[in-house]
């Protein structure tokens, strides 16, 4: 039957910024898909605690304003969600999460800043698993096709709808989607068992890390530095 026609939770966040490292969370999304389809949903609107940023503001429309009426505190936030993708995890479900070394690495940031416990401490000790993530499952499966990985145009080129792009529910749902439409396209994807994918996905993203850091150094930075660690990369306290 393969692991994208059973149930798949689809994850996202919308933020304050481009860095997870410092970034906070202004929304989240978590929903449950089976063959495509949704189930059930949940969401979060945070007050991020930092004033967010014009240029974020433009991207998913939610105003200062807004998150400091309407907002929960970030910190609550956090521990909800990661309270909601450990159970899924305990019970064996796959995250979904487009990029997911940015949305996980940003939420363990806000754990981290906010004093709560850790995604591990959360799994008796393991690391968050299984995840899929479109984003590094495309650049290996099609790697030879040219034009942006954005979740719009990986959408696109699958024929996965998009209405609402930068809607944490939105993008949360085409992604799984989009695992499933990967999926079917490609079967020897779809013939990994989860856990299986998830060790694939680690390799494919540091092999893809180590060719842009020595495609950046050939372009004339010889200091650039790509972190190939995936799905959560390393925190430190200096940039949390």
């Amino acid at each position: 039957m393969g692991w994208h026609r059973e149930l798949l939770t689809g994850f996202d966040l919308e933020t304050t910024g481009t860095d997870p490292h410092t970034a906070r969370i202004v929304t989240a999304a978590v929903i449950e898909v089976r063959d495509g389809q949704p189930l059930g949903r949940r969401e979060w609107l945070a007050d991020p605690g930092i004033e967010i940023p014009a240029d974020a503001v433009a991207v998913h429309g939610i105003s200062n304003e807004r998150a400091a009426a309407d907002g929960l505190p970030a910190g609550r936030v956090a521990d909800a969600v990661a309270d909601v993708l450990a159970g899924y995890w305990k019970a064996g479900v796959p995250v979904v999460a487009y990029n997911a070394s940015f949305d996980l690495t940003l939420l363990s940031a806000e754990l981290r800043r906010h004093g709560l416990p850790s995604l591990r401490d959360r799994l008796g000790g393991q690391d968050p698993a299984p995840v899929v993530d479109p984003y590094t499952i495309d650049r290996r499966a099609d790697r030879y096709r040219r034009g942006k990985r954005t979740l719009e145009a990986v959408c696109t080129e699958y024929g996965i709808a998009l209405d609402s792009a930068h809607d944490a529910c939105a993008d949360a749902l085409a992604a799984a989607r989009l695992a499933c439409a990967i999926a079917g396209r490609h079967p020897k994807i779809a013939a990994l068992g989860p856990a299986e994918l998830h060790r694939r996905q680690i390799e494919w993203y540091a092999e893809w890390a180590a060719d842009f850091q020595a495609f950046l150094r050939r372009k004339g930075d010889p200091a650039a530095v790509v972190d190939g660690t995936w799905p959560v990369r390393e925190l430190t306290d200096e940039r949390v």
